[in-house]
């Protein structure tokens, strides 16, 4: 079964070689379609790369034009979305670089202060299995809209803070549901450089969390 399936992340769409071939023939319900089902999920990846909002959506524009002026040439060497995809990310890398905003890449190899924030997400199959584990904090449960709305705040600010390649992991695996595989297939990437990644956003993001849910008055305690 080809990658874009009815599994996928989004509204359902047609099999690779309609979309194209409707794309290629100007179909502009067709488009609209990809733009409903996918804009989201790009400007989603795009914001691990650049500064802001507005850069991002400015970075998925000029990937839908890329596409537009590009899908004559779509060999089918990869599905259709991870051909798109990586097209936002290329995009949004060239323009992270030009606002001289983007964020370094960290190195995959454990550094000093991962170890405390080493959190057994996987179990055996976790990448640290020797790291120190500590049991999840017990959070308390939200009383209100308000004490959510800024939890959600708490976790889009957690995410921005995240090196790129960790945050577009954790977000198209956990934030839009892709398979290990597709990711993979999008950032160009082995599957245990996945895993790692992942492993070390999820951490990263539930150590800022406990911190956050266990400070007095829910607020992060100053480092």
């Amino acid at each position: 079964m080809p990658e874009a399936d009815q599994k996928s992340p989004g509204p359902a769409l047609p099999a690779d070689d309609v979309v194209v071939a409707a794309l290629r023939l100007g179909d502009e319900e067709m488009f609209a379609a990809l733009l409903s089902a996918w804009s989201p999920g790009m400007l989603q990846v795009a914001r691990a790369y650049v500064a802001d909002d507005h850069a991002a959506e400015d970075v998925v524009q000029e990937a839908w034009l890329g596409v537009l002026r590009g899908i004559d040439r779509f060999e089918a060497r990869s599905s259709l979305r991870t051909w798109i995809y990586r097209i936002v990310i290329n995009k949004a890398k060239t323009r992270g670089v030009r606002d001289a905003r983007t964020v370094p890449m960290t190195s995959l190899t454990p550094e000093k202060n991962d170890a405390g924030l080493s959190i057994d997400f996987h179990g055996p199959e976790s990448p640290y299995p020797d790291a120190r584990r500590r049991p999840p904090v017990v959070w308390p449960s939200p009383e209100g809209e308000i004490l959510a709305h800024e939890v959600h705040e708490h976790i889009v600010q957690a995410l921005d803070n995240l090196p790129a390649r960790q945050r577009v992991v954790i977000t198209l695996r956990d934030v839009q549901g892709y398979t290990s595989d597709e990711v993979c297939a999008i950032l160009e990437i082995t599957a245990a450089n996945q895993r790692v990644l992942l492993h070390r956003a999820r951490a990263s993001l539930r150590s800022a969390l406990d911190r956050y849910m266990t400070a007095p008055s829910g607020k992060e305690p100053t480092r």
